[in-house]
């Protein structure tokens, strides 16, 4: 009898106690909703959750201020929880890219990314090998994730079939190829670019290298517009791994310069790395210390600019300093932004001693008079 009874509470006990399971889900929810955001237009990193309805009835949509004045781009971007806007082209999409970017030490609930790829073939491929590094990065434990990440795809053609760098690169191509650049970087900013954006990092897509604390290491100086050097990675003809100059685009502009702008066409440009174009510009990228004991956060004053690693205060881009996609004052694209920021008041800087690296691919030469130079366009 006694046995009986024993045996029948420990089945009541069985039958109306809560499973483990049940907490475990419940408590899982719980933390779901405690991370979602408040309201749609802040992306977080686990998913916006809309409210419930209440009597068949939902709320209205939020009414969300955002005091500008309060917004901060200070050298402790961290400290003052600043949001970062890290925006990049993007026609192929190379693993290294998206690696060095999960390698940043930069909070990544602070940053959001922003990419535009072109609608063909090569773009196809690379918005699906993204999506595929997003979905696993997204899904992955949460301090990797990042705040939001946006896709756009172009609503215009590409004004070359390839990107390969024959093509890239031909001197009869840098106007329309530049003007689509210069469309696409505006669609992509004026996009993404939020109220409560304090800096924007171009990123080129073939950049597969930087310090970890490549954000922190840009906005300590405290620059509206800020640009590091880029380099490439290659063997020698010892076979040993050496770097050299890539981007040509960050300058300082010349009298020789001048005088050819002053001779152009209104709607001509002028271009680094053309021989039948030497603007003997004091290029950046011909500035730089390579020893190991350089000086990284050496500063130069700029008047043309590259996009490979470019920081920009939001506020420029705010003010109106954008892409040009038609020659402004004999420039367009970044070299062109450049120019309309010094226009508004803004200063460009250069940091000609801190690298960042781009990835390997075939490279040929351009020699004019006494100067050796990369065609990078």
């Amino acid at each position: 009898m006694v046995l009986a009874c024993l045996l029948t509470l420990g089945f009541l006990v069985f039958i109306f106690s809560p499973s483990s399971s049940s907490a475990t889900t419940v408590s899982t929810a719980k933390r779901k909703f405690d991370s979602a955001a408040a309201h749609p237009l802040s992306p977080p990193t686990a998913p916006f959750q809309k409210a419930a309805s209440l009597k068949g009835k939902r709320p209205p949509p939020p009414v969300v201020h955002y005091h500008m004045n309060n917004l901060t781009t200070t050298p402790d971007p961290i400290g003052n929880q600043e949001n970062v806007l890290i925006l990049t082209p993007l026609a192929r999409f190379y693993q290294g890219y998206w690696d060095n970017l999960l390698a940043l030490s930069y909070p990544h609930s602070l940053i959001a990314i922003g990419f535009i790829i072109p609608k063909t073939r090569e773009g196809n491929a690379a918005t699906a090998a993204l999506q595929a590094a997003i979905a696993q990065t997204q899904n992955g434990p949460e301090e990797q994730r990042f705040a939001s990440i946006s896709i756009l795809r172009q609503d215009f053609d590409p004004p070359l079939s390839s990107q390969d760098e024959s093509e890239r690169h031909k001197k009869a191509n840098q106007k329309a190829r530049r003007s689509a650049m210069s469309r696409a970087r505006n669609s992509l900013l004026f996009t993404t670019i939020g109220p409560s954006t304090s800096w924007v990092l171009w990123l080129d897509a073939d950049i597969v290298e930087t310090p970890p604390t490549l954000i922190q290491d840009l906005t300590s100086h405290d620059k509206p517009v800020i640009v590091a050097n880029c380099f490439q990675r290659f063997r020698n003809d010892k076979g040993q791994m050496d770097i050299r100059p890539y981007d040509y685009n960050s300058w300082q502009d010349s009298e020789t310069a001048a005088e050819l702008a002053a001779k152009l066409p209104v709607d001509d440009i002028l271009m680094e790395g053309y021989s039948d174009m030497a603007t003997y510009r004091t290029l950046m990228a011909r500035t730089a210390d390579t020893s190991e004991r350089r000086d990284q956060k050496a500063l130069i004053p700029l008047d043309g600019v590259g996009g490979t690693a470019l920081l920009v205060k939001a506020e420029v881009h705010r003010d109106g300093a954008m892409f040009p996609p038609f020659a402004f004052y004999h420039l367009m694209e970044t070299e062109g932004f450049a120019k309309m920021a010094k226009r508004l008041g803004w200063s460009c800087w250069g940091l000609p001693n801190y690298f960042v690296s781009y990835t390997i691919r075939p490279f040929r030469l351009i020699i004019f008079d006494d100067l050796e130079c990369e065609n990078n366009g």
